[in-house]
């Protein structure tokens, strides 16, 4: 088997185990979320549970998917997407309220290595990635349907270093798989965002990319159209002090942060 099926097939099998429901038979509030969100929204979600008694059910895959989803008619009470294209997607369908629509979060794109690597500090056009990796893969979620990928591929090609690595680019379905590959030896190095660097002791941050080689990485979140009310609670519930707190520690920007 070559090496390039053997990453893809293990993208595919990490992708499925890292991001099941926080807890998939609660009854009460069903999320749609970023899978970039899930150690920081697992913790805050539990908490949530224990003050005030209502279930929270949370499903996490790319945006891409979970806007989808709705649009097919999933269930969702509350989509939490990492971009603000899919929100405008739906908002567009009216299939959220948007008036509950804000946006609740902020984050970062980062470059890690799984054990040893030298440190890059700030991404730059001279660093040449493509010698660095070698014959090896650079893991990123979908360049063209995942925030994380795009975002990815647009501050690669604000570098000018795109041309030269999209042969070595090993795409995953979401940033979660992305960083897994890493964490695993699948693949040496990996873009992912600066809270899920965080939250994996297996891997390294040695470089970070500027905030103006790619478009602005702001997550919306919103009550969807078919929502329950209690949706509305819970999102209110991510904007205060104690998941501000929770977020924040995690590697999250707060808003005008």
């Amino acid at each position: 088997m070559s090496h390039a099926r053997r990453v893809l097939i293990a993208a595919l099998v990490l992708g499925a185990l890292t991001l099941a429901p926080l807890r998939a038979g609660a009854e009460g509030i069903l999320v749609f979320a970023a899978a970039s969100l899930k150690t920081a929204l697992d913790e805050i979600a539990s908490e949530f549970e224990q003050e005030t008694g209502l279930g929270v059910t949370v499903s996490y895959a790319s945006s891409s998917v979970l806007a989808r989803q709705i649009q097919l008619g999933a269930p969702a009470d509350l989509f939490i997407s990492a971009n603000v294209d899919w929100m405008d997607t739906l908002q567009d369908q009216d299939l959220i309220d948007p008036a509950s629509r804000t946006d609740l979060l902020g984050n970062g794109l980062v470059l890690v290595v799984g054990g040893e690597g030298a440190d890059i500090a700030e991404m730059q056009p001279e660093n040449a990635l493509a010698s660095a990796l070698e014959d090896g893969y650079l893991a990123m979620a979908l360049v063209d349907a995942v925030p994380a990928g795009i975002y990815g591929k647009a501050a690669l090609e604000s570098l000018g270093l795109w041309q030269g690595l999209q042969g070595q680019i090993a795409q995953t379905d979401n940033v979660r798989a992305a960083l897994a590959l890493v964490a695993t030896g699948a693949v040496p190095m990996g873009i992912v965002y600066r809270s899920d660097a965080l939250v994996e002791g297996r891997v390294r941050v040695i470089a970070e990319f500027s905030a103006d080689l790619h478009p602005p990485i702001i997550y919306p979140a919103a009550v969807t159209a078919t929502g329950a009310e209690s949706a509305q609670v819970f999102l209110n519930y991510l904007q205060s002090q104690p998941a501000r707190v929770v977020f924040e520690a995690q590697g999250f920007a707060l808003p005008n942060g």
